[in-house]
């Protein structure tokens, strides 16, 4: 979603707040904009729609230098993409304002501020913010008094920054159910919306908690809780690294991060299993005696997490023997519940800070849940504080608004899950050093399905005139097509949509003609036969297949249909290994319908907003 930077320093920050910016261009957005206080502590702000390119450009023409200030990259929610809905917002030349997140109540905010004489510049929810901030500083208050009053009446989702000319050496933010991190420098302090924007400027950074509000200058960072109390925070040191964020030799980071496959899930293999066995300890010290009362397991998530989720109920239900219900989190939470006793709750999600996802996992906790573990990507976001147990999937830095590495390694650590809780329950000591030693083997199987990249960029060619596209997959199989044409919908914007194969005769057979291709996973299984007859209908129907298949895999080239040995897989890590080869068609579909892969229209790589 939004990303926000805020510097305040002995030095020109612009060329800090515009890097951050850069940094933060995973997220997705529409619009960008930067607001500084100069010598003369006079707001200037520079606002473009499109690339962040163009508001460097705009700088080069309009002065806009200072030792403080903010700068924001928007993804539309209230307003179209605009210049004048860009941020930041400024009020009377006095305050400028940086928000992410929805204000609910915007609109009976903005009809008592016009009554007060205030005008709006914008369609924006944020626009209420500095103007309220800006009545309460006439009335007396200092600027974090005048930004808790304006909080206080604020409903919905906020993570704000705020400079004002009334107070030129201080910088106040706050967050609300959307993430804010600050980063600590020598003589000089940061905000953002998360790390990587800041990466190039310190490693020491402290996550604000939900309800926190902080005051920076160049020598000091308070921080105050929800009770407006001084509070102090842990100081976090990172390990990532500038060079972590950039493509090297990759055309995109789609494809870097595709290709980091193997070794991200070797670094979520590492320490947690040993002689054949998973280890207890790899989802902290209190999921050990947790995981012994576990009876059944809810497992909720959004996008392509949901996807793993539905995946990892196959296996949850088939090896460990537990019933195991998935849910997409924005229902969940809108609706009642009957919980099992002995339920675990697992949220997954790669930022943690999906506010869906969070806001189930809050409420789980009211709801009689036996325990919650987290399966995420980032070790200090919200989600894993909020979770009893976690497991990261180390899958590293994910820039591609399509998850890839992130998908592949919640995957492994899902499969990590089922063993552990299976070992206490149908699975043998037998079968669990079977399900090991597969996914040990996990790095080289993907290893050898990238080696496979020039055949599936010739398959992709033939994608270039399509329009929809039909995923079919059985069993486990089934949300792995699913993931498959999410990808393919996400970045090349061909329509795409994935079945059971067994619900064919169903509805999808009508679309099916020769401008309908047909993208098929066949695995080596007890259902490849049932799946194989499913092809041939669509064959006798003109369709052009795609097919997947395992090495071993008793199927023909016949004349229609196009067979890709993918590898000798196991079943049960088959999942993992046959999502790399649609990821990869998605990839090079892309590139030939020339969209922008890492970057694609209207989506956020992180949705923190309902």
């Amino acid at each position: 979603m939004c990303g926000i930077v805020g510097a305040v320093a002995h030095r020109i920050v612009t060329p800090v707040l515009l890097e951050g910016l850069r940094r933060l261009e995973y997220r997705g957005y529409d619009s960008a904009g930067i607001a500084v206080l100069d010598d003369s502590e006079q707001l200037q702000r520079v606002r473009k729609q499109g690339k962040i390119k163009a508001l460097e450009t705009a700088l080069e023409t309009h002065y806009a230098e200072g030792k403080i200030g903010i700068a924001h990259t928007r993804w539309a929610t209230h307003g179209v993409p605009s210049e004048r809905n860009a941020h930041p917002h400024v009020c009377r030349d006095t305050v400028a304002v940086v928000h992410n997140g929805i204000i609910e109540n915007h609109d009976a905010l903005r009809r008592k501020l016009m009554l007060k004489g205030y005008e709006f510049e914008s369609e924006t929810d944020t626009e209420v913010i500095v103007h309220q901030v800006h009545e309460f500083l006439e009335a007396g208050l200092d600027l974090r008094k005048a930004v808790l009053r304006t909080c206080a009446i604020l409903e919905g989702a906020y993570a704000i920054a705020v400079i004002s000319s009334r107070t030129p050496g201080r910088l106040v933010a706050a967050r609300h159910g959307s993430p804010l991190v600050v980063g600590l420098g020598e003589s000089e302090n940061f905000v953002a919306s998360d790390i990587f924007a800041l990466v190039g400027e310190t490693q020491r950074f402290i996550f604000l908690e939900d309800g926190d509000n902080v005051e920076l200058t160049t020598e000091t960072v308070q921080v105050y809780d929800r009770d407006q109390q001084p509070a102090q925070r842990p100081v976090h040191e990172t390990k990532l690294v500038v060079d972590a964020v950039e493509r090297g030799e990759y055309r995109h980071y789609m494809q870097k991060e595709i290709h980091e496959q193997p070794v991200a899930i070797e670094k979520t293999l590492d320490g947690r299993i040993r002689a054949g066995h998973v280890l207890d300890a790899a989802f902290g010290p209190l999921a050990e005696k947790a995981f012994d009362h576990i009876r059944s397991v809810q497992i909720v998530a959004c996008g392509t997490s949901y996807h793993a989720g539905m995946v990892a109920r196959y296996w949850m239900e088939a090896i460990a023997g537990l019933p195991c219900s998935v849910e997409v989190a924005s229902e969940f939470r809108y609706r009642k519940h009957v919980v099992p006793p002995g339920t675990l709750f697992v949220s997954i999600s790669q930022s943690g800070e999906t506010a869906d996802t969070l806001a189930a996992l809050k409420e789980a906790k009211h709801l009689g849940y036996v325990h919650t573990l987290a399966i995420c990507n980032v070790p200090e976001s919200s989600i894993v504080r909020e979770s009893e147990s976690t497991l990261m999937t180390r899958a590293g830095l994910e820039v591609g608004v399509a998850s890839t590495k992130a998908f592949t390694t919640q995957l492994t650590a899902l499969l990590l899950l089922v063993v552990a809780l299976g070992k206490r329950n149908a699975l043998s000591a037998g079968q669990e050093a079977k399900i090991v030693k597969e996914l040990e083997s996990l790095p080289e199987q993907i290893r050898h399905v990238l080696r496979l990249e020039d055949e599936i960029q010739a398959w992709a060619e033939q994608f270039g005139d399509k329009q929809h596209a039909l995923y079919l997959g059985r069993g486990a199989q089934y949300p792995v097509a699913m993931e498959g044409a999410l990808k393919l919908k996400e970045i090349s914007y061909i329509h795409a949509e994935a079945y059971p194969s067994g619900e064919l005769k169903h509805g999808p057979l009508a679309l099916i003609d020769d401008q309908m291709p047909v993208v098929a996973v066949a695995p080596n299984n007890e259902l490849l036969e049932k799946l194989k007859s499913n092809l041939q209908e669509v064959h006798a129907r003109g369709g052009q297949l795609y097919v997947f298949a395992d090495v071993d895999a008793p199927m023909e080239n016949v004349p229609g249909v196009k067979l890709l040995r993918v590898a000798a897989t196991d079943e049960v890590v088959a999942p993992i290994v046959y999502t790399v080869p649609l990821q990869m068609l998605a990839y090079h579909v892309a590139l030939i319908k020339g969209t922008d892969v890492d970057q694609p229209r209207n989506l956020a790589k992180s949705v923190t907003v309902e």
